[in-house]
């Protein structure tokens, strides 16, 4: 168990930012009250009503809805957290949180980011650098391109050496954004324009570098943690293979191939500390790894950040990773060394998205006109959502995160079952009936992952039937034959809401826009 009598003590912050929005938030708003700090919340237009501003103890008004007006203002944020008397700025995820150039704003301004240091999220920002530090740091690493490539002749030269498959990855990436397989030669090209014009609107840096692919990779990420005295330890792991176009879906920990491979926690472990170390990191951060059923892994990348599925860590550690942030940004020592980390029983993640299933994931914002929330032993919902609420169609549209714990890892999927089984949200369409489908698949139970496990189970013949109009969640039935990948946004002929895409608008855009009409 953690050592308590080392957790700092002295109470440098008395006043914080968070400067975030949603469920991670009220998470960091939350641990805040319990260390007695106040806290100030900021907003946009979308989000005056929102649950992390009724809980806050302040609230700062950013500007209109758009986050590029918003939340992704530095000189907003900075100069809310000046006017208000904060002292530091909590990032959450997304937005800001792995923006060197804030980190290093909030340092100029005398304000303490809540994070690593501007140069380690830098370096650590680029693909390319990551994967240079990362070997420097003795970790190993997937063949690969040691620099961003402009040319498709250059990536091609490394494809025919290395074989395909191969990976193309946006150097500034994340998200899955400027990401493309290629299995065949006469594919590159094209896929590569693709891959770098998706890279520069999404991160303003159309580089793209190229990777051998590992087949039937497992996804397994380590927590790490360090503080400004040089200490570091890493927390376990976690399993992330559950993905749909690169983004996850469910995550657990412990992973259910460090429970059959003896040492392999520890190596993962050692290797990313190493490659935490080399890049001269503190505070929270993630070293995600590819790895296959031999127990052969390779790093991946670098989240300088808290990680949206923190929680499942928590669970099994019976650590506060948020309060130790806070800890560790006031000058504290971290609370635990290595030998005091002990991962107890299971627990498992799964992201509840207003999107629609049963039409491609359709994005689905709109008013929640009824909430139940599961609840009982073991059940842990992040949420920042509430009944009359209006989901925005600007931001990501995660509503909430479902985490469960057990003695076991069985009994945890089956908690989860559960606990799903409870969630019910009316007038939007929720992703809550894909859950249950997953969990209960033999490949599922039997921890037969890898990161093509999502696709490969969706092609396997799911239709998901919509729910009465009593304003309940969708109910789930599996039905042979119809594939869920098959439905096309365009070819819903039935679907007056599908005929206003273009291929230059945000589809969670033209949904909102959509139903804001009728």
């Amino acid at each position: 168990m953690p050592n308590t009598s080392r957790y700092n003590r002295t109470r440098v912050f008395q006043k914080v930012l968070v400067a975030n929005r949603g469920e991670i938030a009220l998470r960091v708003i939350r641990t805040l009250r319990e260390m007695g700090i106040t806290s100030v919340a900021v907003y946009s237009d979308a989000d005056r009503a929102s649950l992390h501003v009724r809980k806050a103890d302040e609230a700062a008004h950013l500007g209109p809805s758009p986050s590029s007006e918003s939340y992704l203002r530095i000189d907003k944020i900075i100069a809310a957290a000046q006017r208000h008397g904060a002292q530091a700025i909590h990032p959450g995820y997304g937005f800001l949180s792995e923006n060197a150039d804030f980190a290093q704003a909030c340092e100029d301004a005398g304000i303490v980011f809540i994070g690593p240091s501007a140069r380690s999220i830098r370096l650590m920002g680029s693909k390319t650098g990551a994967r240079q530090v990362a070997k420097d740091g003795g970790a190993p690493i997937v063949p690969g391109t040691e620099q961003g490539l402009t040319s498709p002749d250059e990536a091609l030269e490394f494809a025919r050496s290395a074989g395909f498959p191969v990976m193309l990855k946006a150097v500034a990436g994340g998200g899955g954004k400027g990401m493309r397989r290629v299995d065949r030669e006469e594919d590159l090209r094209s896929l590569f324009e693709s891959a770098s014009s998706e890279a520069a609107r999404s991160f303003g840096d159309g580089r793209v570098y190229v990777e051998k692919l590992i087949e039937n990779a497992r996804h397994i990420e380590i927590q790490v943690f360090g503080d400004h005295h040089g200490n570091m330890v890493h927390l376990g792991e976690r399993e992330c293979s559950v993905q749909r176009r690169h983004q996850k879906v469910i995550e657990e920990s412990p992973s259910p191939l460090a429970a059959r491979i003896p040492g392999l926690r520890e190596r993962m472990g050692e290797a990313a500390i190493k490659a935490a170390r080399a890049a001269g990191y503190f505070n929270a951060g993630t070293v995600e790894f590819l790895a296959d059923n031999d127990g052969n892994f390779y790093f991946l990348e670098m989240n300088t950040r808290l990680q949206v599925e923190h929680p499942v860590t928590e669970m099994v550690t019976g650590l506060d990773l948020v309060r130790m942030q806070l800890d560790v940004a006031a000058g504290g020592v971290l609370p635990i060394r290595q030998e005091d980390v002990v991962l107890r029983g299971a627990a498992i993640e799964c992201r509840i998205y207003a999107e629609d299933p049963a039409n491609n994931f359709f994005p689905s914002p709109g008013r929640i006109s009824q909430l139940a929330e599961p609840s009982g032993p073991g059940v842990r919902l992040d949420s920042g959502v509430f009944e009359g609420w209006t989901v925005p169609m600007e931001y990501d549209p995660m509503l909430a995160k479902l985490i469960t714990w057990a003695g076991n890892r069985e009994h945890a999927i089956d908690r989860m079952v559960r606990a799903l089984g409870e969630y019910h949200v009316g007038g939007i369409r929720a992703n809550l009936a894909l859950f249950p489908m997953i969990l209960n698949s033999p490949g599922f139970r039997a921890g037969d992952l890898d990161t093509g496990f999502l696709d490969r189970f969706l092609k396997s013949g799911i239709d998901f039937h919509p729910s009465p109009p009593d304003g309940h969640a969708e109910i789930a039935v599996l039905v042979c034959g119809a594939a869920i990948l098959g439905c096309s946004l365009l070819s819903a002929g039935n679907n007056p809401t599908s005929q206003r895409v273009s291929g230059t608008s945000s589809n969670w855009l033209t949904i909102g826009r959509a139903e804001a009409l009728r």
